[in-house]
């Protein structure tokens, strides 16, 4: 369940007046997403998301990231652009959140997608880094490697059993992991930062084909390695939910996000580490999650433990 804070039709129509996008025709919840509250919003004038921004997400972070989505729109990528109300603002308030308005974005994600998908989605991703490449605004990774040591410290004290071996363990890694990120031989530029498959949506094009139709949800976005944005998506799209990788995914993904941006021999090389500091990464946050769940909230936390088990596929392939 994704709404966390309510919105009635009048309170959304009410709202709608600041925008220039006609009556309400209606209002629906959408399940999908664990962050924020999201509402399906129907006018007379079209289909649009409804977002009011919960307490995880910076609202400070919402210029660079709406702005960038604006930025990629103009370019022609696939992603659903905000829109602007009436005195041309992109973010508002509604029911004490922050909030905005965002195009409709086509398509559902892929469960399981084939490699022709994988492919298309690896592409997808370097075409991302291509045409965000100049967008001018920058924003610090919040979750980059200085805010991993962070968290395994605010986990030690109520670590337990198995949490506490992969937090141990983790620990240990914390100082070799950063490591990439002194390397001024890696391109940086405006990265998604979580491009897992839920956050890629695909669609039946004009011709009749399917084709990744939008990608949605950059509130992870951030300034970072281009490459680290790849081993993200790489941990994210080629293993399967036991976190156990599926090789045949792997190089799809790659092979299509290469044919469209080749990585440098430093990237090339850099990946693996990469690609074990992204497991590390999601490990961490949903081990904070799982030992600081709130009851009250009825999003049920992930496991870390298959996002954990990637590390060894990554480690493996550092020797190769």
């Amino acid at each position: 369940m994704a709404v966390f804070t309510p919105v009635t039709p009048a309170q959304a129509a009410d709202y709608l007046m600041r925008y220039p996008l006609g009556d309400l025709v209606a209002l629906t919840p959408i399940a999908e997403g664990v962050e924020n509250t999201n509402y399906k919003l129907e006018t007379t004038s079209g289909a649009y998301v409804l977002t009011l921004f919960e307490g995880r997400t910076d609202a400070a972070s919402l210029p660079f990231c709406l702005g960038l989505t604006r930025h990629l729109a103009a370019r022609g990528f696939p992603t659903p652009s905000p829109v602007a109300d009436r005195q041309g603002e992109i973010i508002g308030h509604l029911n004490g959140r922050a909030a905005a308005i965002l195009h409709w974005a086509p398509g559902a994600w892929k469960r399981q997608p084939s490699d022709k998908e994988q492919y298309r989605a690896g592409q997808v991703l370097a075409l991302l880094h291509l045409d965000a490449a100049d967008y001018a605004v920058e924003r610090k990774n919040p979750v980059g490697p200085e805010a991993w040591s962070a968290l395994a410290a605010r986990c030690e004290p109520a670590a337990k059993g198995v949490d506490r071996k992969m937090l141990d363990q983790i620990k240990a890694l914390l100082p070799y992991l950063a490591e990439p990120w002194s390397d001024p031989a890696l391109p940086r530029g405006p990265i998604h930062a979580d491009y897992f498959p839920d956050n890629v949506l695909f669609a039946t094009n004009e011709h009749g084909q399917c084709d990744v139709g939008g990608v949605i949800d950059f509130y992870f976005g951030c300034t970072d390695v281009l490459a680290y944005d790849l081993a993200i998506a790489l941990s994210a799209w080629g293993f399967d939910a036991e976190g156990r990788p599926m090789h045949s995914a792997l190089r799809a993904f790659q092979k299509g996000y290469e044919s469209v941006r080749p990585l440098t021999p430093a990237e090339a090389e850099a990946l693996p580490g990469l690609g074990a500091a992204a497991a590390v990464r999601f490990t961490l946050t949903r081990l904070h999650d799982r030992i600081f769940h709130d009851p009250a909230n009825l999003v049920t936390p992930k496991d870390p433990a298959p996002f954990f088990r990637r590390l060894d596929y990554w480690k493996a392939a550092e020797t190769v």
